[in-house]
Protein backbone atom coordinates (compact mmCIF):
# COMPACT_ATOMS: atom_id res chain seq x y z
CA UNK A 1 0.00 0.00 0.00
CA UNK A 2 0.56 3.33 -0.39
CA UNK A 3 -0.25 7.24 0.38
CA UNK A 4 -0.57 9.61 -1.61
CA UNK A 5 -1.55 13.75 -0.23
CA UNK A 6 -3.94 15.69 -2.57
CA UNK A 7 -3.85 19.43 -1.70
CA UNK A 8 -6.88 22.02 -3.13
CA UNK A 9 -6.37 25.72 -2.62
CA UNK A 10 -8.34 28.36 -4.42
CA UNK A 11 -5.69 30.77 -4.83
CA UNK A 12 -7.13 33.84 -5.64
CA UNK A 13 -4.63 34.66 -8.77
CA UNK A 14 -1.57 32.89 -9.64
CA UNK A 15 0.60 35.30 -10.69
CA UNK A 16 -0.03 37.02 -7.42
CA UNK A 17 0.30 34.38 -4.98
CA UNK A 18 3.67 33.47 -7.10
CA UNK A 19 4.76 36.94 -5.33
CA UNK A 20 3.85 35.68 -2.16
CA UNK A 21 6.20 32.55 -2.20
CA UNK A 22 3.83 29.89 -3.85
CA UNK A 23 6.47 27.86 -5.23
CA UNK A 24 8.53 27.70 -2.11
CA UNK A 25 5.32 26.77 -0.29
CA UNK A 26 4.60 23.73 -2.84
CA UNK A 27 8.45 22.51 -2.44
CA UNK A 28 8.21 22.51 1.57
CA UNK A 29 4.76 21.15 0.98
CA UNK A 30 5.76 18.47 -1.42
CA UNK A 31 2.18 17.50 -1.68
CA UNK A 32 1.53 14.65 -4.47
CA UNK A 33 -0.91 16.19 -6.14
CA UNK A 34 -2.02 20.40 -6.26
CA UNK A 35 -4.90 21.40 -7.24
CA UNK A 36 -5.95 25.15 -7.76
CA UNK A 37 -8.36 27.07 -8.87
CA UNK A 38 -9.06 30.61 -9.84
CA UNK A 39 -5.46 31.03 -11.08
CA UNK A 40 -6.73 34.39 -12.94
CA UNK A 41 -3.69 33.79 -15.57
CA UNK A 42 -3.47 32.33 -19.37
CA UNK A 43 -0.51 29.44 -18.98
CA UNK A 44 1.67 31.72 -20.87
CA UNK A 45 1.15 34.32 -18.01
CA UNK A 46 1.90 31.77 -15.49
CA UNK A 47 6.08 33.07 -13.87
CA UNK A 48 8.31 30.33 -15.83
CA UNK A 49 9.25 29.04 -12.63
CA UNK A 50 5.82 27.71 -11.56
CA UNK A 51 4.64 26.70 -15.34
CA UNK A 52 6.56 23.86 -15.06
CA UNK A 53 7.87 22.95 -11.58
CA UNK A 54 10.69 19.90 -10.79
CA UNK A 55 9.08 16.45 -10.22
CA UNK A 56 5.16 17.80 -10.89
CA UNK A 57 3.57 17.38 -14.53
CA UNK A 58 1.63 20.01 -14.89
CA UNK A 59 -1.85 20.75 -16.79
CA UNK A 60 -3.68 23.83 -17.05
CA UNK A 61 -7.31 25.33 -18.13
CA UNK A 62 -7.93 28.34 -19.03
CA UNK A 63 -10.77 30.73 -19.39
CA UNK A 64 -11.28 32.21 -22.81
CA UNK A 65 -11.90 35.46 -21.05
CA UNK A 66 -8.28 36.73 -19.86
CA UNK A 67 -7.74 37.26 -16.21
CA UNK A 68 -10.42 35.16 -15.14
CA UNK A 69 -11.17 31.63 -13.65
CA UNK A 70 -8.90 28.96 -14.49
CA UNK A 71 -7.64 26.05 -12.84
CA UNK A 72 -4.04 23.99 -12.64
CA UNK A 73 -2.91 20.58 -11.60
CA UNK A 74 0.57 19.65 -10.48
CA UNK A 75 0.99 15.91 -9.93
CA UNK A 76 4.10 13.69 -9.51
CA UNK A 77 2.34 10.66 -10.42
CA UNK A 78 1.58 10.99 -14.49
CA UNK A 79 -2.04 10.73 -15.07
CA UNK A 80 -3.08 8.22 -17.98
CA UNK A 81 -5.33 11.21 -19.53
CA UNK A 82 -6.36 14.45 -18.25
CA UNK A 83 -9.30 16.13 -19.85
CA UNK A 84 -10.68 20.35 -19.46
CA UNK A 85 -14.11 20.06 -19.36
CA UNK A 86 -17.80 18.07 -19.67
CA UNK A 87 -17.21 18.29 -23.54
CA UNK A 88 -20.18 21.26 -22.99
CA UNK A 89 -19.03 24.56 -24.34
CA UNK A 90 -20.93 27.05 -21.94
CA UNK A 91 -18.73 25.50 -18.92
CA UNK A 92 -15.33 24.31 -20.72
CA UNK A 93 -14.83 27.67 -22.29
CA UNK A 94 -14.50 29.38 -18.58
CA UNK A 95 -11.55 27.12 -17.97
CA UNK A 96 -12.94 25.84 -15.09
CA UNK A 97 -12.49 21.91 -15.29
CA UNK A 98 -9.68 19.66 -15.33
CA UNK A 99 -10.27 15.57 -14.93
CA UNK A 100 -7.67 13.85 -14.19
CA UNK A 101 -7.43 9.85 -14.94
CA UNK A 102 -5.48 7.74 -12.47
CA UNK A 103 -6.42 4.35 -13.30
CA UNK A 104 -7.30 3.85 -9.32
CA UNK A 105 -9.59 6.85 -9.24
CA UNK A 106 -10.30 9.71 -11.53
CA UNK A 107 -9.64 13.19 -9.80
CA UNK A 108 -11.85 16.42 -10.93
CA UNK A 109 -10.31 20.16 -10.36
CA UNK A 110 -13.59 22.12 -10.44
CA UNK A 111 -13.63 25.77 -9.35
CA UNK A 112 -17.46 26.42 -9.26
CA UNK A 113 -19.37 28.98 -10.48
CA UNK A 114 -20.22 31.86 -8.29
CA UNK A 115 -23.71 32.86 -8.44
CA UNK A 116 -24.02 36.80 -6.60
CA UNK A 117 -23.60 38.90 -9.85
CA UNK A 118 -26.81 38.38 -10.87
CA UNK A 119 -29.75 35.62 -11.13
CA UNK A 120 -28.52 34.66 -14.86
CA UNK A 121 -24.92 33.82 -13.36
CA UNK A 122 -27.17 31.66 -10.59
CA UNK A 123 -28.69 30.00 -13.34
CA UNK A 124 -25.21 29.18 -14.77
CA UNK A 125 -24.33 27.79 -12.00
CA UNK A 126 -26.84 25.45 -11.01
CA UNK A 127 -26.80 24.63 -14.81
CA UNK A 128 -23.26 23.36 -14.25
CA UNK A 129 -23.76 21.56 -11.11
CA UNK A 130 -26.06 19.26 -13.07
CA UNK A 131 -23.88 19.16 -15.82
CA UNK A 132 -20.96 18.16 -13.47
CA UNK A 133 -23.29 15.73 -11.70
CA UNK A 134 -24.37 13.58 -14.85
CA UNK A 135 -20.45 13.33 -15.79
CA UNK A 136 -19.69 12.16 -12.38
CA UNK A 137 -22.94 10.22 -11.85
CA UNK A 138 -21.90 8.29 -15.61
CA UNK A 139 -18.36 7.40 -14.07
CA UNK A 140 -19.38 6.10 -11.40
CA UNK A 141 -21.69 3.81 -12.92
CA UNK A 142 -18.78 2.57 -14.75
CA UNK A 143 -17.42 1.37 -11.73
CA UNK A 144 -14.81 3.93 -10.91
CA UNK A 145 -13.48 5.70 -8.08
CA UNK A 146 -13.98 9.65 -8.13
CA UNK A 147 -12.40 11.80 -6.31
CA UNK A 148 -13.66 15.81 -6.65
CA UNK A 149 -11.95 18.91 -4.95
CA UNK A 150 -12.25 22.53 -5.62
CA UNK A 151 -14.09 25.39 -4.36
CA UNK A 152 -17.65 24.47 -4.77
CA UNK A 153 -18.91 28.32 -3.85
CA UNK A 154 -21.82 27.07 -1.19
CA UNK A 155 -21.76 25.99 1.96
CA UNK A 156 -23.62 23.52 2.64
CA UNK A 157 -25.20 23.64 6.40
CA UNK A 158 -25.52 25.82 9.26
CA UNK A 159 -22.14 24.49 10.81
CA UNK A 160 -20.24 25.77 7.54
CA UNK A 161 -20.60 29.20 7.78
CA UNK A 162 -20.01 31.94 10.49
CA UNK A 163 -23.08 34.02 9.63
CA UNK A 164 -25.95 31.49 8.26
CA UNK A 165 -28.95 34.22 9.27
CA UNK A 166 -27.72 36.72 7.80
CA UNK A 167 -26.82 34.68 4.35
CA UNK A 168 -30.18 33.09 3.46
CA UNK A 169 -30.54 35.00 0.91
CA UNK A 170 -27.27 35.57 -0.44
CA UNK A 171 -25.74 32.76 -3.06
CA UNK A 172 -23.20 30.77 -1.91
CA UNK A 173 -26.09 29.79 1.26
CA UNK A 174 -29.61 29.75 -0.98
CA UNK A 175 -32.19 27.07 -0.31
CA UNK A 176 -31.58 26.20 -3.99
CA UNK A 177 -27.46 25.62 -4.11
CA UNK A 178 -27.66 23.96 -0.22
CA UNK A 179 -29.83 21.49 -1.78
CA UNK A 180 -28.48 20.32 -4.24
CA UNK A 181 -24.96 19.27 -2.24
CA UNK A 182 -27.91 17.07 -0.46
CA UNK A 183 -28.88 15.88 -3.95
CA UNK A 184 -24.99 15.31 -4.65
CA UNK A 185 -24.70 13.18 -1.68
CA UNK A 186 -28.03 11.30 -2.40
CA UNK A 187 -26.17 9.91 -5.45
CA UNK A 188 -23.43 8.25 -3.54
CA UNK A 189 -20.93 10.55 -2.88
CA UNK A 190 -19.36 11.65 0.82
CA UNK A 191 -18.23 15.15 2.43
CA UNK A 192 -14.87 13.66 3.36
CA UNK A 193 -13.81 16.28 5.57
CA UNK A 194 -17.44 16.03 7.71
CA UNK A 195 -16.87 12.58 8.11
CA UNK A 196 -13.22 13.14 10.46
CA UNK A 197 -14.31 16.55 11.90
CA UNK A 198 -17.80 17.48 12.85
CA UNK A 199 -16.55 20.47 14.78
CA UNK A 200 -17.93 24.45 14.29
CA UNK A 201 -16.17 27.17 13.05
CA UNK A 202 -14.10 25.20 10.61
CA UNK A 203 -14.03 27.70 7.38
CA UNK A 204 -11.91 27.63 4.31
CA UNK A 205 -12.74 31.36 3.18
CA UNK A 206 -12.77 35.06 4.94
CA UNK A 207 -13.74 38.06 2.95
CA UNK A 208 -10.69 40.16 2.76
CA UNK A 209 -12.91 43.44 4.30
CA UNK A 210 -13.67 43.76 8.27
CA UNK A 211 -10.38 41.49 9.27
CA UNK A 212 -12.45 38.44 9.28
CA UNK A 213 -10.15 35.80 8.79
CA UNK A 214 -8.63 37.17 12.06
CA UNK A 215 -12.47 36.99 13.46
CA UNK A 216 -12.61 33.77 11.90
CA UNK A 217 -15.83 35.38 10.08
CA UNK A 218 -15.49 32.39 7.23
CA UNK A 219 -17.10 30.38 5.28
CA UNK A 220 -16.32 26.81 4.48
CA UNK A 221 -16.85 26.83 0.40
CA UNK A 222 -14.14 24.12 -0.62
CA UNK A 223 -14.32 20.38 -0.43
CA UNK A 224 -13.20 16.45 -0.93
CA UNK A 225 -16.03 14.35 -1.84
CA UNK A 226 -15.62 10.94 -3.23
CA UNK A 227 -17.64 8.21 -4.10
CA UNK A 228 -18.34 5.85 -0.93
CA UNK A 229 -16.93 3.07 -2.33
CA UNK A 230 -13.63 4.94 -2.11
CA UNK A 231 -14.06 6.50 1.18
CA UNK A 232 -12.28 3.51 2.69
CA UNK A 233 -9.48 4.20 0.94
CA UNK A 234 -9.40 7.91 2.79
CA UNK A 235 -7.11 8.28 5.78
CA UNK A 236 -7.65 11.91 6.28
CA UNK A 237 -9.44 14.99 5.61
CA UNK A 238 -8.28 18.49 6.82
CA UNK A 239 -7.98 22.39 6.13
CA UNK A 240 -4.62 23.80 6.45
CA UNK A 241 -6.17 26.95 7.53
CA UNK A 242 -2.57 28.82 8.74
CA UNK A 243 -1.81 28.67 5.25
CA UNK A 244 -1.51 32.80 4.33
CA UNK A 245 -1.98 34.35 0.65
CA UNK A 246 -5.39 34.16 -0.66
CA UNK A 247 -8.83 34.38 0.89
CA UNK A 248 -9.04 30.83 0.74
CA UNK A 249 -7.07 28.47 2.12
CA UNK A 250 -5.69 24.91 1.27
CA UNK A 251 -7.57 21.47 2.32
CA UNK A 252 -6.24 18.30 2.35
CA UNK A 253 -7.16 14.62 1.92
CA UNK A 254 -4.36 11.57 2.39
CA UNK A 255 -5.52 8.55 0.45
CA UNK A 256 -4.10 5.04 0.67
CA UNK A 257 -3.86 3.27 -2.22
CA UNK A 258 -2.72 -0.55 -3.92
CA UNK A 259 0.59 -0.87 -4.93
Amino acid sequence: MRKIQIISWNVNGIRALHKKGFREWVIDEKPDILCVQETKAHKKQFPPDIRKLDDYHTYISEAERKGYSGVALYTRLKPEKVDKGFGIDEFDLEGRILIADYGDFVLFNIYFPNGKMSSERLQYKMDFYDAFLEYADDLKSQGRNIAVCGDVNTAHKEIDLARPKENEKISGFLPEERAWIDKFLSHGYVDTFREFNQKPEQYTWWSYRTRARERNVGWRLDYFFVNQEFMDRIESSFILSDVMGSDHCPVAIDIVLPD
